[in-house]
């Protein structure tokens, strides 16, 4: 763009303050000004005793400058000294490109592309080359000087600045170091809390078990204690309506009946507690044996055919092959189904009661499905978890005229879990009730793992 012969001292000086003029016509700031003008001051003295030197500016990439370029170019000379290259590496970046005879220097600044588009700059830097004038040694001082001074202001100005971002970050410092304290005072505060609160709960959890160790040691003291005179009242009403016993009038007959019947449901019910006690506790001994499932089909028909007369209910039952058993604990099944089957018989106005056995033959996992299901009034859909809990029993029309105690369903879910199966139930109002059991065979290889998992002896 523009290219200057060095020649003289004068030309050195004259260099230097075209430099820093183009620097700030190209948006340089000070620093970076003051920064080129002293690294091509220092080259061009370096270089004044060469031949042929020649200083040129030009701006790169022409159609885009991105950065000023100024190249020193000499045909004959010594080369230059590497304190003044590395002098002027340290301001700008400086590239040394040795010849045969002479060599170039070429000094790269680049430009802010915010500074204005390409014919702007090109523009602006030709009006300052363009008018380029002599300097003196004088005038060269002059400028150091001024230059000094600003660089020194400017330095003032950011040693402040400094300063001041110091103290903000000392403050900062200080409401950080103020809220970790706080922070930390609060969450051993909440620390303290949670340890409180977990040696209350401990403390809850404590009084429940022993709670529920009081429950079951009531119950199955009360158990013992209501079942002696209640096989008292059952023998004697036995008794009396024994064929050998004197002639009772019609009445005293009833009513001896009456005694009888009484004391076999209170019986029955008696038993059932102390059970669920067992359970409860873990002392309900599982005494698995091969269980022929004719047999309980026929006995399950036989003890709710004649407890139930009611010929708007059909009482319907499986036809099991001779072959299919089932390896449990008898008496704890029979108590299930029992069970069961007595809330579907109670629930269920008219229809049927159906019981359906399945038994699925897999030699990996043995099990034996019963089904128990009813055309009754149902369950509403909020009370479907409630009914498994214990003396639970669901209000309103579903109890009219329906006795209970509220343990058949959880006492029955209870034996299933205790023999390592389970009991679900699903029921529509209006619809019926579907209850399924599924049991395990307890054959050879699993007695012992049931057990062990259910807490039996």
């Amino acid at each position: 763009m523009a290219s200057f012969v060095l020649s003289s001292a004068q030309d050195v000086f004259g260099l230097r303050r075209s430099a820093q003029q183009a620097a700030a016509a190209l948006s340089l700031d000070r620093q970076d000004q003051v920064r080129l003008a002293t690294a091509l001051s220092e080259l061009g003295r370096d270089r004044l005793a060469c031949r042929g030197l020649e200083v040129s500016f030009s701006l790169v990439p022409p159609g885009r400058p991105s950065s000023l370029l100024v190249t020193f170019a000499w045909t004959g000379g010594p080369p230059p000294a590497r304190e003044t290259l590395d002098l002027a590496g340290k301001l700008v970046r400086t590239e040394h490109e040795p010849g045969p005879t002479g060599g170039r220097i070429v000094v790269t600044q680049p430009l802010d592309v915010s500074a204005g588009s390409a014919d702007e700059q090109y523009a602006r830097l030709a009006e300052v080359l363009k008018g380029r004038t002599s300097s003196t040694e004088a005038d060269d001082l002059r400028a150091q000087t001024r230059d000094l001074i600003a660089t020194l202001e400017e330095t003032r100005a950011q040693r402040e600045e400094l300063r001041r971002l110091n103290e903000e970050l000392e403050e900062t410092n200080r409401g950080v170091l103020a809220l970790y304290s706080e922070l930390t005072q609060e969450l051993e505060t909440t620390n303290s809390g949670v340890l409180a609160l977990h040696t209350e709960l401990e403390d809850k959890r404590q009084q429940l078990q022993e709670a529920s160790e009081s429950k079951t040691r009531f119950w199955t003291n009360i158990s013992h204690e209501l079942r002696t005179p209640v096989n008292s009242v059952v023998a004697l009403s036995t008794l009396l309506l024994a064929p050998s016993s004197p002639a009772l009038t019609d009445e005293q007959r009833e009513q001896v009946g009456l005694i009888a019947s009484s004391g076999h449901t209170m019986l029955s019910l008696v038993s059932d507690l102390l059970d669920v006690a067992k359970a409860e506790a873990g002392h309900l001994d599982i005494q698995p044996e091969p269980v022929d499932l004719r047999l309980l089909v026929a006995h399950l028909s036989g003890l709710f055919l004649s407890g139930h007369g009611d010929d708007r209910i059909t009482f319907v039952t499986p036809r099991v092959e001779q072959q299919q058993s089932l390896v449990t604990d008898e008496t704890l099944l029979v108590r299930i189904l029992r069970n069961v089957l007595s809330n579907a018989l109670k629930f269920t106005e008219r229809g049927e009661v159906r019981l359906d056995i399945t038994v699925a033959p897999e030699p990996s996992a043995p099990e034996a499905v019963f089904t128990v299901t009813d055309t009754g009034i149902g369950i509403p859909p909020e009370e479907l978890e409630r009914v498994f809990e214990v003396f639970y029993q669901v209000r309103g029309p579903h109890q009219q005229g329906r006795p209970g105690t509220g343990l058949g369903l959880p006492y029955a879910r209870t034996l299933a879990e205790l023999l390592g199966g389970s009991l679900t139930l699903t029921s529509t109002v209006g619809a019926g009730t579907r209850v399924e059991v599924r049991l395990p065979d307890l054959g050879p290889g699993h007695t012992k793992e049931t057990r062990n998992r259910k807490g039996g002896p």
